[in-house]
């Protein structure tokens, strides 16, 4: 019997399920792309919370832990006795004394003389106090120790901290100011460390809880203030190292050909710009315009300056930025706009107009030009040690800046040494060793004494020292600052 033939689906329906298939296929696409789009998106977010967390810990856990604020901190003081904070030579700077009843007390052995930089410990924290605070909080002792103290029920002694400070060149400059505002800061230019940072006016740290209402009180001194790291002052004639540079770089093939006749005022237009004591320098070069200090001959290449590139200079040096010092510091400020009035330009060029800086930013300027035109960053803390004098970790400078050339530092280096045997910084001039320097008087308010500049490294041909001294309303700063800095030469050459 023959079968019938199977009926086959009609074209339309096959289309139809072609059109289904087809469609459903479509949206499985659609789905699969949000899905894969919302799995990177988790990945990402992923590898993102990963990256903060790897960030936080590397780099900011360190703040967060040291934080004033931070109140788990009080509880490691329960069972820890704060360590000591030591010079580079083992001398205490800080320590913490133990009664019969338990109670304990943070001593400074050297009062004021280390005020700013140590800081304190009770009223909040400062200085040295407050940047090492985890350390100094934390005791590296051998277990078996710590175990024998926590069954006697006796502290463990928390982990010494030992600074790049040197002793003898502290009391060198805190003696040598004397009486007067200001501050000293005194670094090694290849390394970066600070070996000594003196501020004034002080505090004494062993009564700043009995002293510290009325020292707040006392707006006219900012006792509290660390001038050398925080203190802005207008730079005046030790500028003129910066814009010395900046000519140099705008003309490099002609700057030596640069004279200048100096009849003692430079007048342009309306405006008058007098060297210091009218003083008549006579025709100069730019060596002897920085040897002389002659206002004259640098407001008169300030308005041969780019304004532009002058500023990309001073940003290279670190103006207008946060200084890369773990301590608290200002920002110098340089503000020469492409706009800038006349005026401001000629100020400017030999430091006065609205530029300001910060001891320690002098410091590192200078010393980059010892260092060949390296700056190295500063750095205060030296290495961590448990309380029987292990190593526990060290430190070092974080980095360095290239800001000149090897052949600019040199051209630099030479002026400098012109300062101290020609010209205005003979007050360290010596026998047994060639220094570098330059002199500033600031001017910063009508009819008020200028303030005291020296700049200095040594020796010229070897820099081991660099070194910022300012000193407000105190005048001439080649014989006021300058015979402090040949103090600390002397002093620490002679070793």
């Amino acid at each position: 019997m023959q079968q019938a033939p199977k009926r086959q689906p009609s074209s339309g329906k096959q289309s139809a399920k072609k059109l289904r298939e087809a469609k459903r296929k479509a949206e499985n696409r659609k789905e699969n792309k949000e899905i894969l789009t919302v799995t990177y998106l988790i990945i990402a977010l992923f590898v993102g919370l990963i990256g903060y967390f790897c960030w936080f810990i590397g780099v900011e856990s360190q703040n967060v832990i040291n934080n004033s604020y931070n109140a788990r901190l009080d509880r490691f003081s329960d069972r820890v006795v704060r360590g000591e904070i030591l010079s580079g030579s083992g001398d205490i700077l800080a320590m913490t004394n133990v009664a019969q009843d338990g109670s304990e007390s943070r001593y400074y052995p050297y009062g004021s003389m280390f005020a700013h930089t140590v800081g304190y410990s009770t009223r909040g924290k400062t200085g040295i106090e407050s940047l090492a605070n985890f350390y100094l909080l934390t005791s590296h002792m051998n277990p078996l120790e710590q175990v024998y103290n926590q069954l006697r029920d006796k502290k463990n002694p928390g982990d010494n901290v030992v600074t790049t400070l040197d002793l003898e060149l502290q009391k060198i400059a805190y003696e040598g100011m004397g009486d007067r505002n200001g501050a000293v800061v005194v670094m090694e230019p290849a390394t970066g460390r600070i070996l000594a940072m003196v501020s004034k006016p002080d505090y004494n740290p062993n009564t700043i809880k009995e002293d510290y209402d009325s020292i707040i009180e006392d707006t006219d001194n900012s006792s509290l203030v660390n001038r050398a790291s925080q203190g802005l002052y207008p730079p005046g004639s030790i500028f003129k190292l910066v814009t010395a540079l900046e000519f140099i770089r705008e003309y490099p093939d002609s700057w030596q050909d640069f004279t200048y006749t100096c009849p003692g005022v430079l007048a342009v237009e309306d405006y008058s710009i007098r060297c210091s004591g009218g003083t008549a320098h006579g025709t100069v070069d730019l060596k002897k315009a920085v040897e002389k200090s002659c206002n004259g001959a640098f407001a008169t290449i300030g308005l041969m300056l780019n304004n532009e590139s002058f500023t990309h200079l001073c940003d290279t040096l670190l103006f207008n930025q946060k200084m890369p010092f773990a301590l608290a510091s200002g920002r110098s400020r340089f503000n020469l706009t492409a706009d800038a009035d006349k005026w401001e330009v000629l100020q400017t060029a030999f430091g006065q107009g609205n530029t300001q800086i910060t001891p320690l930013h002098a410091a590192m300027i200078v010393a980059a030009i010892a260092n060949g035109g390296e700056m190295k960053e500063p750095y205060i803390i030296e290495r961590i040690e448990n309380a029987n004098g292990q190593k526990v970790q060290s430190f070092a400078s974080e980095g360095s800046h290239r800001v000149m050339t090897g052949d600019e530092a040199a051209l630099l280096k030479d002026f400098m040494v012109g300062v101290v045997s020609e010209g205005t910084g003979k007050s360290v001039k010596s026998k047994d060793y060639q220094a570098a320097a330059k002199t500033g008087s600031a001017q910063f308010e009508s009819g008020k004494e200028t303030h005291a500049w020296f700049v200095a490294f040594a020796p010229a041909d070897d820099p081991k020292l660099a070194i910022s001294i300012v000193l407000e309303e105190t005048g001439a700063g080649g014989t006021n600052a300058g015979p402090i800095a040949k103090k600390i030469f002397d002093a620490y050459l002679s070793r």
